[in-house]
């Protein structure tokens, strides 16, 4: 058709049919207008660059249009509530605090996989991810493919929420910033959890699927984390904000650690802030999380640093400032608070202030 016709340029909102036309026809190349979001907002930048869009933007260019309001709520995409309605190959992963919890119960065609298997002790260091040689047949026997849609979801656990630290919430964002550290290029999370799910009547079995292995084949995103040498040299940097993820008590006074307080520089925002008071696993609302943000002068410049005890709860931060906020530069330091402490002329700060 393109050679018929004599086209130089596409343009229409059938986003995948579009998109694999590159790869199909010699001469075609993928384009799009730069986009910012906030939540349901989009904003087109007046930027266009190459590749395709991670999704269609067909229902916000409609609005722009001015398609009736009528027609647009009628197509409006699906959110990741249901994970079997609108994507016949989307993978569900169970990452409940024990496997006796989805043993219990999880969603219909749900894989288990724990968190406990992406780290290790290395370097003196109680918790570090594992080599990517280690994972790969981890994810690999897991049946996880590296472009196919997966949802990650989990709850507070019924067979372990009496022992302390299982089912806080922050299994999901774990394993989801996992499996994008890793290489994975289509990642939800199932906002609210198992219990959000159960909350509205859905379906749960004691069914275990079955499913093929993969191949998958891992890629280290090193854009996403920064590491201890680096981050000393970059954390006092103007263009920098440095966040601690940790309870604003053990963030003030110390808590686990060999020393007390905070690394120098770190603004306290308590991870367990972004997420409802009765449900660890859904997020507050967007006026909610704005009022949050708002205190800190984050502008598009700026790489936001995000700190905590391990690493992992700031992975919960990640997510947000990076793909629901759509902040281009952030990073975690993975080491956190416990590789910052372990050197004995590291100083810390004790107190509500961030020096």
């Amino acid at each position: 058709l393109v050679a018929r016709i004599n086209c130089r340029t596409l343009f229409a909102t059938h986003y995948h049919e579009l998109t694999e036309l590159s790869a199909k026809l010699k001469g075609v190349k993928n384009l799009n207008v730069a986009v910012r979001e906030w939540a349901d907002e989009v904003i087109f930048l007046h930027k266009i660059v190459e590749g395709g869009t991670d999704r269609s933007y067909g229902v916000h260019v409609a609005r722009l249009a001015g398609i009736p309001r009528a027609v647009i709520d009628r197509a409006q995409p699906l959110r990741i509530r249901d994970p079997h309605i609108g994507e016949e190959d989307l993978m569900v992963l169970d990452v409940q605090p024990n496997v006796h919890d989805y043993i219990m119960g999880h969603l219909p065609g749900a894989i288990y996989l724990n968190e406990g298997l992406l780290r290790s002790a290395q370097d003196r260091l109680p918790a570090m991810y594992v080599q990517p040689e280690a994972l790969q047949p981890v994810l690999s026997r897991a049946g996880i493919d590296p472009n196919r849609p997966v949802v990650v979801y989990s709850s507070a656990g019924q067979f372990s929420k009496c022992t302390a630290g299982f089912g806080d919430g922050l299994e999901q964002t774990m394993m989801a910033y996992s499996l994008i550290r890793f290489g994975h290029n289509n990642v939800y999370i199932l906002d609210g959890g198992l219990e959000k799910w159960k909350s509205e009547g859905r379906e749960l079995t004691k069914v275990f699927p079955s499913w093929k292995p993969s191949n998958f084949e891992v890629q280290v995103h090193k854009e996403y984390f920064i590491e201890y040498e680096e981050f000393k040299r970059r954390k006092d940097q103007e263009d920098v904000i440095l966040f601690d993820a940790r309870p604003f008590e053990v963030y003030k006074e110390g808590g686990l650690w060999i020393k007390n307080g905070h690394i120098p520089g770190a603004n306290s925002l308590p991870w367990r802030t972004l997420m409802t008071k009765d449900n660890a696993r859904l997020m507050k609302s967007d006026e909610e999380l704005q009022e949050l943000v708002g205190k800190f002068d984050i502008t598009p410049n700026k790489t936001l640093i995000i700190s905590c005890g391990t690493g992992r709860e700031a992975t919960n931060e990640f997510l947000f400032f990076k793909f629901y906020l759509g902040h281009e530069r952030v990073r975690i330091y993975e080491g956190s608070f416990t590789e910052w402490s372990s050197h004995p002329e590291n100083q810390t700060v004790i107190g509500d202030k961030p020096r």
